[in-house]
């Protein structure tokens, strides 16, 4: 079966009475390109095991199988197992946890299931819980690389710098994980149903140590008071967290202009203000 194929998939939904989620978020892959270059910009070899988040009807997990030892895959969708049962028949190197990936232990289940393998991430992703599934592959530290199709919005913001109109709190969280890139766009006319958006792939190689010196859970804490009222300046943005008289000397201690704002500090200033308040 051509998994990329609009005619024969829509007639194995149809055969075993699947209908499209809204909420989930369901739009399945019809270009055939794009899996195919999904998984080969993942650079898998026979020493990786891979985790697949929402295979859907199997068109990116049949080109992961190819090139992986192992595809382990998360799907929440119970009516998808009598598909994935048909689509993926046959293919010994992968196994499908039908589970909400967001209840499980990520290094637990790779552990168990992609045992002696390097571990890494590519899936995509349903947008509709795009943040909180990246934090959690985030949080959990056993990936060295995550390679997602999200929102294109949501690519730019993962991939913006300082001073951009999409940077923000979560450019800042994947860039203390990871080192982000944007690889390329997809229309919606490569999907079904077509969204209303356009998507991206990114590339986020994890890192192995943290990118400053500087405690996580107050250099965080920082980080969500300056974006939390990005349009106020750092000092008032800061005053529920600090007060002012404190924020005003830390800024003044970094060598920052009294009057910027959160969104002008790169990861390191983050940093180095979180040490500054730390001290005073």
């Amino acid at each position: 079966m051509d998994l990329c194929d609009h005619s024969q998939i829509r007639a194995l939904l149809d055969d075993v009475g699947f209908h499209f989620s809204k909420a989930r978020g369901q739009n399945f892959l019809t270009a055939r390109w794009v899996p195919e270059r999904i998984a080969a910009e993942a650079g898998l070899g026979p020493a990786d095991g891979v985790v697949e988040i929402g295979p859907g009807v199997g068109c990116l997990t049949e080109q992961l199988a190819a090139r992986a030892a192992k595809v382990l895959c998360y799907e929440v969708d119970e009516a998808l197992r009598p598909v994935l049962a048909r689509t993926l028949a046959g293919r010994e190197n992968v196994e499908v946890l039908f589970a909400d990936v967001m209840d499980r232990d990520l290094a637990a289940d790779a552990a168990e299931h992609l045992p002696h393998l390097r571990w890494s991430v590519c899936a995509n992703l349903p947008y509709s819980i795009t943040t909180p599934v990246l934090t959690k592959l985030y949080q959990a530290r056993c990936f060295e690389s995550i390679l997602v199709m999200v929102q294109r919005e949501v690519a730019l913001r993962l991939c913006a710098h300082a001073g951009q109109a999409d940077y923000g709190a979560f450019t800042l969280l994947t860039e203390w994980y990871a080192e982000p890139e944007l690889l390329f766009t997809v229309g919606p006319e490569c999907f079904v149903p077509r969204p209303k958006v356009h998507s991206a792939v990114v590339r986020l190689t994890m890192r192995r140590t943290p990118p400053a010196d500087v405690d996580e859970a107050a250099f965080f804490r920082v980080v969500r008071a300056a974006f939390n009222m990005r349009r106020k300046t750092l000092v008032n943005a800061l005053d529920g967290l600090c007060g002012k008289e404190r924020a005003a000397a830390a800024i003044a201690a970094c060598g920052l202009d009294s009057h910027i704002r959160g969104e002008a500090l790169t990861l390191e200033r983050f940093a180095a203000l979180t040490n500054a308040l730390e001290k005073i």
